[in-house]
């Protein structure tokens, strides 16, 4: 940093400030045009020349977080159960069975006092179990002066990665949220916690990027090149203002050290959340009960849409939100309340920002038209849950009996039978599914490629039902004649929950 600010003094004295150069308004001109941005010749307003007044200010209200865990771990059976020398290592478990044991385990991590009456945020999996099997037994807090406390888990949000601890006492030193909509990419920043291990370790950069998507549906990032490591998860992230902006969560690392890609939680998704864990509540979103796949550029040129934009619709739970709505399998959403679903605003996303219960209105593209379906949202179901309402039997082979076809080129590779309501069972589908069933692929197929196999269910074809190997080669057929090099079917894969739409290439080969 000095070296830097002494380059800019340099450019100074020696008269090379840039002004701001006026053009006409008419006049387009380089975004980078020489005069037309200021020269760096000092920290913006608000910005210090050194941030040691900062940190000596903010690092009190930062702890360090650690829990004690106690794992399971099932031990080996005596490998010499039954034989003379069973006696020698009776320790590990006679009998050929061993019983299980346990063993403690620590996590380290951070967090920050948000109230002088000891209430603490900081991340969800900092004081979750690390493992399978493991229960967190105690919280143990510790602040800048190296006085610890027992911290209670007053709740948590796994889904936006947020816990609040509370520890008891008065007076404790604390920090506010601020308003992460005002920052910039390009901003300076500064990062206070316990990476690991080594406890107030400051760092410092700016804001890389906004709005980055991570894995899980809630996730919107802040972005930063200041040094983030392991034990910083929980952490605050500060503007030049001392505000807190965000809280650190993640990094992005093929070794798992700092890299300059971490990634924090935007104080304006935080602090809604926060306030209701501090008051006991659990967090609700909004839920619709469909599922949906990406829109590739193949789907979009067979629905003739614009490519990551909208939702496409697949599945559609009974007696969901979206079921009791009408939305249909093959529906496109574009906006959820006039809000157009991108990449960065997912439907899950925008949905689950509604409280549930709340109407909202869809705007939907249905077989090319548009309409507006006005939707009473549910309550989303935990992760156990829905991971739970998905689970369903994955058979290796449909037990069908393969026909021959006279002319594979005139179903695009595919050899199909009729769905009957015995091949239905034995694929456990529902018994309202209506289709015809794979039997068998040319395996120089566009649909082999695109992973349709003996098994699959296909419902429908361009929109239009098909339960006959006929209506399938008539589907086709009008495909081609329109001039389409391909169409899009509506197929229930095996081990799938809901069918998906797949594009697949019918030209003749």
């Amino acid at each position: 940093m000095r070296y830097a600010y002494a380059i800019t003094s340099a450019l100074l004295l020696g008269g090379a400030a840039a002004t701001l150069t006026l053009n006409p308004s008419d006049a387009q001109t380089a975004q980078n045009e020489p005069g037309a941005i200021n020269a760096i010749s000092a920290p913006r307003a608000g910005a210090p020349m050194s941030f040691a007044d900062m940190v000596a200010r903010l690092s009190p209200a930062v702890v360090n977080i650690s829990t004690t865990q106690r794992i399971t771990v099932a031990q080996q059976a005596n490998p010499f159960s039954g034989t003379p020398f069973e006696q020698f290592f009776g320790g590990r478990g006679g009998g050929g069975g061993a019983a299980p044991r346990t063993q403690e385990a620590q996590s380290l991590g951070s967090g920050f006092l948000i109230s002088n009456d000891g209430y603490i945020v900081t991340n969800n999996h900092v004081v979750s179990a690390g493992a399978e099997g493991a229960t967190v037994e105690s919280i143990t807090v510790t602040l800048a002066d190296q006085k610890e406390y027992k911290a209670r888990l007053i709740g948590r949000d796994e889904l936006s990665d947020l816990a609040v601890l509370k520890i008891d006492g008065a007076n404790f030193p604390y920090v506010r949220f601020g308003d992460s909509r005002q920052t910039r990419v390009g901003d300076w920043i500064l990062t206070i916690g316990n990476p690991l291990g080594q406890s107030g370790t400051v760092t410092a950069g700016i804001v890389s990027a906004l709005n980055r998507v991570g894995q899980g549906p809630y996730d919107r990032f802040i972005q930063t090149d200041a040094a983030i490591n392991r034990g910083n998860s929980g952490g605050p992230m500060f503007d030049m203002q001392g505000n807190v902006i965000g809280i650190n969560s993640q990094i992005l690392s093929p070794t798992g050290g700092n890299i300059g890609i971490g990634f924090a939680i935007p104080a304006e998704q935080a602090k809604p959340i926060v306030d209701k864990l501090m008051k006991g509540q659990s967090v609700s979103r909004g839920y619709l009960g469909l599922t949906q796949q990406e829109i590739t550029a193949d789907i979009a040129a067979a629905l003739n849409i614009t490519k990551d934009r909208g939702a496409l619709v697949n599945g559609v739970s009974p007696g969901e939100p979206a079921a009791r709505a009408g939305v249909r399998p093959g529906d496109v959403i574009l906006t959820v309340n006039g809000k157009e679903i991108t990449a960065q605003q997912s439907l899950t996303y925008l949905v689950g920002n509604e409280a549930p219960g709340s109407r909202v209105t869809l705007d939907v593209l249905r077989d090319g038209k548009r309409q507006q379906i006005p939707v009473t949202l549910g309550t989303r179901p935990t992760n156990d849950q829905l991971a739970a309402q998905n689970e369903r039997f994955d058979p290796d082979t449909a037990p069908t009996t393969p026909r021959a076809t006279t002319n594979l080129a005139a179903t695009a590779g595919l050899v199909v039978q009729p769905l009957t309501p015995q091949i239905a069972r034995q694929l456990r589908l529902d018994s309202t599914i209506r289709g015809v069933v794979v039997a068998d692929v040319d395996p120089n197929s566009d649909a082999a490629t695109k992973g349709l196999r003996r098994g699959v269910v296909i419902q429908s074809v361009n929109r239009q039902p098909v339960t006959t190997e006929a209506e399938l080669i008539r589907a086709i057929q009008q495909a081609r004649a329109s001039g389409a090099k391909q169409v899009l079917i509506y197929a229930q894969l095996p081990g799938s929950p809901f069918a998906q739409f797949v594009p697949i290439g019918i030209e003749a080969k």
